[in-house]
């Protein structure tokens, strides 16, 4: 019988194997309080997608309604991205001071409040203020989301649960882009007051449920609360012995010794991040160098691929594909909002089984593609005298194809990449700088957008999009290693040597061995050669 006890073998004297010890082991379950934690938490970046989604169509009415020009459109509709650096750059010493969970809170109050402002503005400098404090909002939760995100999550399933933010920032688009066409029957000073006044509900009852999440191990770790850490970890992992091991590594990357048992235990100044920021910019190892300018460039290069000046002028776009009437732009406008979300809903399962590298590479390749056809199109279109109707759906087929392809890797990989490979004294902060430069970027590709395509045509700006998303391929095929299943304590070995091709061992993914004769201490180091 297969499932019988292990008799003793007659020579050797040693307990005889079953046939179950040979069969491999079983693929642990996902971790239902886990998910829930980074469900939680993730959903805070609904907050960046509907403001995104909803400018996208409201502003068409606030230029009729408050007279404003090209300019002041771009400014409004971009600006909020800028503003956001504000509080990217905040949250990051804000959440080592109070906690990740109590950030959260900050976060959505701050927004809450800034959506309320845009809700009863009564003309565009009222509005720019609203702009002004939802954007910090915005920043707090872009960075805050994620750290948490990954920091709670098993390494099995990490990449999985850290793409919840970016699944959720599609959602959020998505709900903007229904609230423009649901809101559009609206009066004109009315309907635009709606749709992004009625963003200020979500934040709300998000503030109040996040209460009821726990802190973040690593925090508590950092703070000296190792008894409250150990019973985070042990709701988090996928058991208990993968929680006994989490907890090692991140007593070890907080300096604390590996036999300390106590609960609460005094934390070196070091730990409390006051050396951070030299450690980070001004005498970095090659390692953490290697890690700041992957998670700084690929934020930089995935707004310069142009996905905000899509999801946010897709009207705009439509318009100069050929369809001219507002209520199609619109539907036309919910339909990229329902494929950015559906596809990367398909890569959320993909990351931990495909990996971060291979789905990185194959969506910026399909996003070039996109982009090269879709100025192709536009171009087509511009020099054309009468409706060229297979360009039209060319174009039309070239966006729904560009932000497909975005949110099968490009989307959720940065957030999940550049939210783990920052040892644990580093990471706030690091994370927070990747923010700011993504803020940064969108805030500038954004605000440029009109004005660049009445400089070099609208089919010159997707080209010009196309040739930075080019050169993030190389950046990223030279510069990036595999992460799929390491710990985040594992992630400093993989940098600081710039290759890229790294062993996979599934076995030894997450689990340390003690040996006598294995590297310092008898340990195994995974990932270092």
């Amino acid at each position: 019988m297969a499932d019988r006890k292990a008799e003793t073998n007659a020579i050797s004297g040693q307990p005889q194997k079953a046939i179950m010890d040979f069969d491999p082991p079983k693929k642990p379950k996902r971790n239902i309080y886990a998910l829930a934690c980074a469900l939680l938490a993730s959903m805070t970046s609904v907050l960046l997608g509907y403001d995104i989604g909803v400018m996208s169509g409201a502003i068409i009415y606030i230029k009729d309604d408050l007279k404003i020009s090209d300019v002041q459109v771009e400014i409004l509709a971009g600006i909020l991205n800028l503003y956001s650096l504000i509080g990217s750059c905040a949250a990051g010493r804000t959440s080592d001071w109070i906690g990740r969970r109590y950030t959260i809170v900050v976060s959505q109050a701050i927004f809450f409040a800034g959506a309320a402002l845009m809700g009863f503005a009564t003309n565009y400098a009222f509005l720019m203020v609203g702009r002004f404090v939802a954007g910090v909002g915005v920043g707090y939760a872009l960075m805050i989301a994620p750290v948490y995100t990954a920091e709670v999550s098993p390494a099995s399933t990490r990449g999985f649960l850290t793409s919840f933010p970016e699944v959720f920032i599609n959602a959020g688009i998505l709900l903007g882009y229904v609230s423009n066409y649901v809101f559009s029957k609206l009066p004109t000073h009315l309907g635009w007051r709606v749709m992004l006044g009625v963003g200020a509900v979500p934040s709300v009852i998000l503030g109040i449920v996040v209460l009821w999440m726990p802190e973040s191990p690593r925090w508590l770790v950092m703070q000296g609360r190792l008894g409250d850490a150990k019973t985070v970890l042990d709701k988090t992992s996928d058991s208990k012995e993968e929680a006994q091991i989490r907890l090692a590594d991140i007593k070890e990357a907080a300096g604390i010794p590996e036999n300390c048992t106590d609960d609460i235990v005094q934390v070196s100044k070091r730990s409390h991040g006051e050396d951070v920021w030299k450690e980070l910019l001004l005498r970095p190892t090659p390692a953490v160098r290697h890690v700041l300018i992957a998670a700084v460039g690929i934020h930089f290069f995935q707004q310069c691929s142009g996905i905000d000046s899509v999801v946010l002028y897709s009207p705009r776009i439509f318009e100069k594909a050929g369809i001219t009437s507002s209520n199609k732009k619109l539907l036309a406008t919910v339909a990229v909002g329902f494929v950015k979300t559906v596809f990367i809903l398909v890569a959320t399962f993909l990351l931990d089984k495909i990996g971060r590298r291979p789905l990185l590479l194959s969506s910026v390749a399909g996003m070039i593609f996109s982009l090269a056809t879709l100025g192709f199109g536009l171009k087509v279109i511009d020099h054309s005298d009468h409706t060229v109707t297979w360009a039209v759906v060319l174009c039309i087929t070239m966006v729904m194809s560009f932000v497909a392809f975005f949110s099968i890797g490009m989307g959720p990989i940065t957030w999940v990449y550049s939210s783990e490979i920052f040892p644990l004294k580093l990471r706030a902060q690091g994370t927070s700088m990747g923010v700011a430069v993504n803020r940064l970027t969108s805030g500038v590709i954004s605000m440029s957008f009109i004005s660049l395509y009445k400089g070099i045509t609208i089919g010159g700006t997707f080209f010009l999009y196309a040739g930075f998303a080019l050169v993030s391929w190389f950046f990223f095929y030279f510069l990036l290693p595999e992460t799929q299943g390491r710990t985040l304590e594992d992630m400093e070995g993989l940098f600081g040597n710039f290759k890229w091709n790294f062993p996979k061992n599934k076995n030894n993914n997450n689990i340390k061995e003690v040996s006598n004769s294995n590297g310092p201490n008898g340990q195994v180091q995974l990932g270092t050669k």
